[in-house]
């Protein structure tokens, strides 16, 4: 068994440990889906793109395509970045931008 200590302002009368708990896993989830999938997928941290705005500019570029393939279905980012490598075609028809 594993006891974990969380600090909230919620007063009981808002959330029982249940809802507490739901909340704690919605915010991991975000982790999970998001910042992981940056981190590692798009291996964002070893970017060295640094100066003016390009970094925002390709943070949000990572982001609109992460979205855009969720929104294909796709649930494993890895794979459908190795699924469409050097297909450009096939990544703009999944789009919709391209019609095969």
């Amino acid at each position: 068994m594993e006891i974990e200590y969380a600090i909230t302002s919620v007063p009981r009368s808002r959330a029982n440990a249940t809802q507490l708990l739901k909340w704690w896993r919605e915010h991991w989830g975000i982790e999970n889906r998001s910042h992981y999938v940056r981190d590692v997928t798009w291996r964002e941290d070893a970017c060295r793109i640094r100066t003016d705005h390009a970094p925002q500019n390709f943070a949000a570029l990572r982001n609109a395509l992460t979205s855009c393939l969720r929104l294909t279905g796709h649930t494993n980012i890895a794979s459908a970045l190795r699924a469409c490598t050097w297909q450009t075609q096939r990544m703009l028809a999944m789009l919709g931008i391209f019609k095969k």
